[in-house]
């Protein structure tokens, strides 16, 4: 493994179609917020080890079997716990929305970013697709882990991963758990089928109640699940989020872009690279998506769990997550309801989603609650 480091700008995502592969919706709202975020977010800086207590801004690319894997990490204290993003997608690289909403974050931990393989800063449209395996992202994964405990002295690190994301992080709990502090899984993933499903059965239910006869017939005409493709996926998704399954409020689109324009914060050829991961990465892995279940995959941990369920959420559907956090085994369990929140607490709830990561974060004796 190699390392580069330097400055980079943050990419802009938009993608006006949306996307049902869990955060691709995350995608269409990066693309309409990573725009206004502050300049002072790309800043790096290689802190040296004799600083011990100093902040740390640092940018680099981690080289992994062929991969070159974008890494921001930003906290006040090195000595701070450190908490790693995974986004959602699979492709969908969040990290300018985690930045922009949860950014006080930074204030109590070292913020690791990763841009998965195929996403982001991490996209390569020369790469191999069949790279693009649970296997390999896992991979990815246990080098950033460890490059991450040896850089700042620590033994574990807290796991946060959203949508996809909390697939990816219980898999690698699982897996690793000596190198695992806390896992919080917010819109927590049990099964692409139960997504798949999840989404076309409300939708259909919503729509012939309410007598939504364009609805009803692009749903006919896009016909039952399973999806293999992103742009079946983004068009179930299309017409789920038309009644509030992703975003329970709508963010104002036009209004954060004509302020992130307006900072320049862009250029547009980020634009089309990173649109294009999204159906690269979405096409390469949903087969082998498809055929996974937690429930059967993971039915214990050996580190803390915490789930994060959105009330409204439709995208992964929270009633299949909460049903699952009841059977699953860990030494401690805890399941938080967002009442105000569909698939994208942090981003629809930002201020209490903060507080319940500092909260559940922390290590506490064993036990188990729910709220």
């Amino acid at each position: 493994m190699t390392r580069t480091r330097g400055q980079h700008p943050i990419p802009f995502v938009p993608n006006t179609r949306q996307t049902a592969s869990l955060t691709q919706p995350l995608i269409w709202c990066t693309s309409l917020l990573a725009l206004s975020l502050l300049v002072a977010g790309c800043a790096s800086t290689q802190a040296t080890g004799a600083e011990t207590s100093a902040p740390i801004q640092q940018s680099e690319y981690l080289t992994v079997d062929g991969a070159k894997l974008f890494l921001m990490t930003q906290g006040e204290d090195r000595r701070a716990p450190i908490l790693l993003w995974l986004h959602g997608g699979p492709g969908g690289a969040e990290r300018p929305l985690f930045r922009y909403f949860n950014s006080d974050l930074e204030h109590h931990f070292v913020v690791a970013y990763w841009d998965q393989r195929g996403a982001g800063r991490s996209f390569d449209s020369e790469a191999d697709p069949h790279q693009l395996t649970v296997s390999r992202h896992l991979a990815d994964l246990d080098v950033v882990v460890d490059h991450l405990r040896q850089t700042l002295g620590q033994a574990k690190v807290v796991i946060v991963g959203h949508s996809w994301g909390s697939m990816l992080g219980l898999l690698y709990s699982q897996q690793h758990p000596e190198k695992v502090s806390a896992y919080i899984g917010v819109a927590q993933v049990v099964s692409w089928h139960h997504i798949q499903q999840g989404q076309y059965d409300f939708t259909l239910a919503e729509s012939t109640n309410r007598n939504d006869e364009t609805t009803l017939k692009r749903l006919h005409n896009l016909g039952p699940p399973p999806y293999a493709t992103f742009d079946q996926q983004d068009k179930l998704y299309a017409l789920m989020n038309r009644y509030g399954g992703g975003f329970h409020k709508q963010p104002c689109k036009l209004c954060v872009i004509a302020k992130g324009m307006a900072m320049g914060l862009v250029t547009p050829w980020e634009l089309i690279s990173i649109h294009g991961s999204l159906h690269t990465t979405v096409d390469a892995m949903t087969p082998e998506l498809l055929r996974f279940d937690l429930e059967q995959a993971v039915p214990r941990v050996e580190v803390p769990v915490a789930f994060f369920l959105g009330r409204y959420d439709r995208q992964v559907n929270s009633a299949v997550a909460a049903r699952y956090f009841d059977t699953l085994q860990a030494p401690r369990k805890e399941l938080v309801w967002f009442e105000e929140s569909a698939h994208n607490i942090p981003f629809e709830e930002p201020d209490r989603f903060n507080t319940a990561v500092i909260k559940h974060a922390q290590p506490r004796t064993a036990g188990l609650s729910s709220q």
